[in-house]
């Protein structure tokens, strides 16, 4: 007990900004970073993790810097000895992907979620420790023996920079980067929040195939276009329906004071990226129903009556693909009853405030 008490405390503030996806990862981080760091860092330090939100909207205009700025005032605040931001913000260092920053002087560091690709949690958890021994290492704690093995740079394409004022930067490779960038921006965004808010959509949109499955002259069109028309109507429908969303609900972000153009461009992206992959599932769906009610409702005699040949399985996968095909352009209009915040949750800039967070000091 004795030793216990004598060991030093350090107390690492975890922010998440918006409290969103990053929020997730924030709660999960701080249960066991306590451990990581004993095991990276130093067992002879008693470490605290408190975790807590930021700002609903994350600050766009000062980028990287503004983000720093910000979270050393609440660092201060709040009395930690150092604090992490993990923030949903796809950010840049001249022109590459910036993955983390780590400020000696303000004694903070951030870390761009997006940057980390698919598996964020993962990396995260080998990442952070790292940065906050970068800290301690570069302000001389006289509290830890040595600072720990920073391994953010041996994430996959990722090198560390030395920025202005000595401050460290880890930049991803502009191809592979730019890469995982993108894909990390569809995991923030949560593709699966969009694609169950569209539930009117795909309700209209069976409407619509219910109707279409009962007018043999669209029997006879499925069976009179070839598969590379069929792929054509597919995809009209489905970037006529991406479209529609975005239109209808604003989900185009326009560069502005506070977001720069080359922001506004990617956040752009990650919508196209998530409504696309959300509607694509939607697709899935209203196919594989389309297909097995076609099987059920209509006789094989009555689809080669209508043919006049023999038909197969081919066939009724080809009544479901033009059908689905052109209902979803009706489930495009459909989409325009879905309730707005839901859909409006699909645009990656876009940040409701938060409904039942509560500051949480572990």
């Amino acid at each position: 007990m004795t030793s216990e008490r004598n060991r030093p405390e350090i107390v690492v503030g975890l922010v998440a900004t918006p409290p969103d996806h990053p929020a997730e990862v924030v709660d999960r981080l701080a249960r066991e970073l306590a451990d990581r760091l004993a095991e990276r860092v130093d067992a002879g330090v008693l470490w605290t993790a408190r975790g807590g939100w930021g700002e609903a909207a994350p600050r766009r205009d000062g980028g990287a810097e503004g983000l720093l700025d910000d979270l050393a005032r609440r660092r201060a605040g709040e009395g930690w000895d150092v604090a992490i931001c993990l923030t949903d913000l796809p950010l840049h260092s001249d022109s590459v992907p910036l993955v983390a920053q780590a400020s000696a002087r303000r004694r903070v560091a951030l870390v761009s979620l997006p940057a980390l690709g698919l598996h964020q949690l993962r990396a995260v958890r080998q990442v952070v420790p790292g940065l906050v021994g970068r800290l301690l290492l570069d302000t001389a704690d006289e509290r830890v023996a040595a600072g720990g093995g920073d391994q953010t740079d041996r994430l996959p394409a990722v090198r560390r920079v030395l920025g202005a004022g000595g401050e460290l930067r880890y930049v991803a490779s502009r191809l592979h980067g730019r890469v995982r960038l993108l894909t990390g921006m569809v995991r923030a965004n949560r593709p699966g929040r969009a694609l169950m808010g569209l539930s009117k959509l795909l309700v209209g949109a069976f409407g619509t195939a219910a109707f279409a499955l009962t007018t043999q002259t669209i029997w006879q069109m499925g069976d009179a276009l070839g598969a590379l028309r069929l792929t054509a109507i597919m995809l009209i429908g489905l970037i006529a329906l991406v479209a529609w969303l975005i239109i209808a609900h604003d989900l185009w972000e326009k560069p502005d004071r506070r977001t720069p153009a080359e922001l506004a461009r990617l956040f752009n992206v990650g919508t196209i990226f998530t409504l696309s992959l959300a509607t694509a599932v939607s697709y899935a769906v209203l196919f594989a129903g389309t297909v097995l009610a076609a099987a059920l409702l209509i006789d094989t005699s009555m689809l080669e009556q209508t043919l006049q040949r023999p038909v197969g399985v081919t066939d009724y996968l080809t009544l479901g693909w033009i059908i689905s095909s052109m209902a979803t352009v009706g489930g495009a209009i459909g989409s325009g009853l879905e309730d707005e915040e839901t859909v409006r949750a699909a645009a990656y800039g876009y940040h409701p405030e938060p409904d039942g967070y509560e500051e949480d000091d572990r």
